[in-house]
């Protein structure tokens, strides 16, 4: 199966710039990105909530750009060229999961913490989707819940 937009021509600052323009058309409150080693973020607030994607950035050494489908070494400036196509599918994908989520809340047929939830960042700076993953995967294999949060003061 082919990915999503393996062969767009849009850039990926057009990407981020129509990322930024959905969110306003969608009321969000706030916008920012940037990028760090082999990943970029977006981030938002919408709904009093901070919304933040991690998009993992490909590695530009990989051997899937700097060799060919049958192993031979590519030029340098060929194998810049297949990264940055990998770089702008990964942003064209972000752009139609981003609009795809507020288009189903706007629509009714989810709610807004739902589509997001694992994308809220909680106070401490991580992602929900981050803190929950270890304790499902704990969930499932001993079979037990996990304790509840505590109230806000400690209170229970």
């Amino acid at each position: 199966m082919s990915r999503y937009a393996a062969q767009t021509d849009v850039t990926s600052d057009r990407s981020r710039a129509e990322i930024e323009r959905i969110l306003q058309r969608y009321n969000a409150s706030s916008f920012m990105y940037g990028w760090e080693g082999d990943r970029a973020v977006v981030a938002f607030q919408m709904n009093d909530r901070r919304i933040r994607f991690d998009l993992p950035m490909p590695d530009r050494h990989s051997h899937l750009f700097t060799e060919t489908d049958t192993g031979r070494a590519r030029s340098e400036s060929a194998a810049h060229k297949a990264w940055e196509q990998a770089c702008r599918q990964r942003w064209r994908a972000l752009a139609l999961v981003i609009k795809a989520k507020l288009e189903a809340v706007e629509s009714g047929i989810t709610e807004f913490e739902g589509e997001f939830l694992a994308h809220i960042q909680l106070p401490d700076g991580q992602t929900a989707g981050a803190w929950m993953r270890p304790q499902i995967e704990r969930a499932y294999q001993t079979g037990e819940m996990p304790a509840l949060l505590p109230a806000p003061g400690g209170q229970s």
